[in-house]
C-alpha cells in the first residue's frame, strides 16, 4: 500500500495561484497525469495543476527534472501514459516528488513558467492511455440486489468480484457525445422491437488503470496487487436498460453496454489517494473474503474515502440558465470489493493484464435512496420518474440531457483533491438504416 510522503504535506502551496483555491480539484497535493492536445497539435502528456496543465515534454526541455524523475518523465512524455504506467509506482513516485518540488518551490522565471504551462481551457483532453482491455465489475451490494431479478445478490457475490469483459474500443474521454443506441427490446406491451433505446441510463463508477502487467499464466497475489494499480478516474458505463433486460440471460450484457463508456481524462495516482485510504468494506460475521483474496494491508487500507456525485443538465435547464441538478451522492466505501481484490481475482486463472488496461468498479450505489447511483434504481426501473426542479420528469435519459460526474476526497489534516469532471450529452439516434450505411 502506498505510504504517505512529503507530497501530501498540507502546508504546501504552489506558485500556480489557482492551485491554492480551496475548491480546486487539482492542488499541488494531487498532480494527476493526462494526455492533451493544443491548437491541433500532437498528443502530449501533462499534469493538472489548478487551472493549468504542466507540459511534461516542455518541462524536460526546460531541465527541471534529474535522475529517476527525469527518466520517468521521458517515458511519460509520449502520446499515451502506457509507458509510465508500465514502470510501476516507484518511478512514478519519484516523478511526482520532482513535480511537487518544482510547483511548490520558488516561482521560476516568467519565461520558464510560460514555456511549461498552458491554460487547461485551451487544451483538448484525450484518453490518458491506449486501453487494450476493459473489465467492468459488479461490486456494490445494494446495486446488485436492487437490480437482481430475484431481489437478492447472486450466490457468488460475497465470494468473488463478479465481472464481465466490456468493450475497450468504445471507451472515450469526458465530453464525448452519447449517440442514443439502437437495440432489440420488449416494448411496454411485450412486443419485440428494434428501435432507438428509450431506457437510456448512466452508471456512476470509479475506474482503475493497470500499471505493470503480468505474464500469461502468472497470477498476481493479493499481497502484491496494489503494486499493479497505477491510478483512478471517474467512469460512466452508459447502459441500454431495455436491451440489457432482453439480452442478458444467460450470459450478461453485450450491446447494452458496448456503445460507449465515458471516463474523466485525468488519472489520479494511487499515491495521491494515500491520505484517503480506508478499511475495506465491512462484512457480516462469518463473511470473510476467501484466503486468496485476503491480505491484511488490503483489508486495512483497500477502501477509499471518496465522495462521488452525479448531476443532470437538461436542454430546458440549459435554456433557463439553471445549474446542473444533483441526482445522487455516494461513496467508494459502498464498494464491497477493493480494486486489489478485483485485480488479483482477474489474474487468478492466469489471465494477463497489460499497462493501461481499465477496470470499472461497477455502479457504486449505497443503502439509502439518495445514494442510488443510476436511474434504474432512482426510478425503480422507470416506474417512478424523477421530478426535477425544472418541472421535468425523467424515468430515463432524454435527448439533450447531459450527465456530469464529480468526485472529491477529503480528510481532516490533508488538502482535499478531486478528479475533474466526467460528462456526456445525449444526442438523438442516427436514423436507421442510414446508421448501417445501407
Amino acid at each position: 500500500m502506498t505510504a504517505l510522503n512529503e507530497t501530501h504535506d498540507g502546508s504546501l502551496s504552489s506558485w500556480v495561484e489557482a492551485a491554492n483555491r480551496r475548491d480546486t480539484d487539482f492542488p499541488v497535493q494531487n498532480l494527476p497525469f493526462g494526455i492533451f492536445r493544443r491548437d491541433g497539435g500532437g498528443a502530449r502528456a501533462g499534469v493538472a495543476i489548478g487551472d493549468q496543465i504542466l507540459d511534461l515534454g516542455a518541462a524536460l526541455e526546460a531541465g527541471i527534472f534529474a535522475g529517476p524523475a527525469e527518466a520517468a518523465a521521458r517515458t511519460a512524455a509520449g502520446p499515451t501514459l502506457n509507458g509510465l504506467m508500465a514502470l510501476g509506482n516507484v518511478p512514478c513516485s519519484a516523478l511526482r516528488a520532482a513535480l511537487s518540488d518544482f510547483l511548490s518551490g520558488a516561482a521560476p522565471a516568467a519565461a520558464t513558467a510560460e514555456a511549461v504551462l498552458l491554460p487547461m481551457a485551451e487544451a483538448t483532453l484525450e484518453l490518458p492511455a491506449a486501453i487494450g482491455s476493459f473489465t467492468d465489475f459488479l461490486c456494490a451490494y445494494h446495486h446488485t440486489r436492487r437490480l437482481s431479478p430475484t431481489g437478492e445478490a447472486p450466490p457468488a457475490f460475497k465470494s468473488l468480484p463478479i465481472a464481465y469483459h466490456s468493450r475497450a474500443t468504445s471507451v472515450r474521454p469526458s465530453a464525448t457525445d452519447v449517440i442514443r443506441p439502437h437495440g432489440q427490446f420488449l416494448d411496454p406491451d411485450g412486443e419485440l422491437r428494434f428501435a432507438p433505446e428509450a431506457a437510456l441510463d448512466f452508471e456512476l463508477e470509479l475506474g482503475a488503470f493497470i500499471g505493470p502487467g503480468n505474464d500469461l499464466g502468472q497470477p498476481i497475489p493479493i499481497a502484491a496487487a496494489a503494486d499493479h494499480l497505477f491510478g483512478f478516474c471517474l467512469l460512466n458505463d452508459w447502459s441500454s436498460r431495455g436491451v440489457q433486460r432482453w439480452e442478458s440471460q444467460p450470459l450478461g450484457p453485450f450491446l447494452a453496454k458496448s456503445f460507449l463508456t465515458s471516463i474523466s481524462p485525468w488519472v489520479v495516482t494511487a499515491e495521491a489517494m494515500a491520505p484517503f485510504r480506508a478499511p475495506a468494506h465491512a462484512r457480516d460475521a462469518g463473511d470473510a473474503p476467501p484466503p486468496h483474496l485476503s491480505a491484511a494491508a488490503d483489508q486495512a487500507g483497500g477502501g477509499m474515502d471518496l465522495a462521488l456525485e452525479a448531476y443532470v443538465l437538461s436542454e430546458k435547464m440549459r435554456g433557463e440558465g439553471r445549474a446542473p441538478e444533483r441526482l445522487t451522492a455516494t461513496t467508494f466505501l459502498n464498494c464491497y470489493w477493493t480494486f486489489a481484490q478485483m485485480l488479483s481475482h482477474h489474474t487468478s486463472n492466469g489471465c494477463n493484464l497489460q499497462p493501461g488496461d481499465l477496470l470499472g468498479s461497477g455502479t457504486l450505489s449505497g443503502p439509502d435512496d439518495a445514494s442510488r447511483a443510476c436511474l434504474a434504481e432512482l426510478t425503480k426501473r422507470g416506474s417512478e420518474p424523477l421530478v426535477l426542479e425544472s418541472g421535468e420528469s425523467r424515468p430515463w435519459l432524454e435527448d439533450g440531457d447531459e450527465i456530469i460526474f464529480r468526485a472529491r476526497a477529503e480528510r481532516q489534516g490533508f488538502v482535499a483533491i478531486g478528479f475533474g469532471e466526467c460528462r456526456g450529452r445525449v444526442r438523438p439516434a442516427v436514423p436507421w438504416p442510414a446508421a448501417a450505411g445501407l
